[in-house]
């Protein structure tokens, strides 16, 4: 499974009904696992962004359409970033020659 680290910010809408917010969090822990890949790790930050989540999918159609799900409900909008474990990284740069 590839890894994936999403930035995520509250939209308006998002902030007037963040008592809703773990619900809400519920629901996309069920769709992305019902797509095939997980939460492994969620964090409310302080900052520039609102919350951050490390997940997994099984590739990056799957966590397309998982970003577009929840952006397309209107209470957060994301960026998300593939994520390369410690061993990938240094079999590319051991492969660079």
């Amino acid at each position: 499974m590839t890894m994936y680290i999403m930035l995520i910010n509250w939209t308006e809408q998002g902030v007037k009904t963040v008592r809703d917010s773990p619900k809400r969090l519920d629901a996309a822990k069920k769709l992305l696992s019902d797509m095939g890949g997980s939460f492994k790790e969620f964090y409310l930050t302080m900052g520039e962004h609102d919350m951050v989540a490390v997940c997994e999918a099984p590739d990056d159609a799957v966590a397309a359409r998982f970003a577009l799900s929840l952006g397309s409900a209107g209470n957060v909008r994301t960026r998300t970033l593939k994520a390369f474990p410690e061993a990938a990284y240094r079999e590319l740069i051991n492969s660079l020659g």
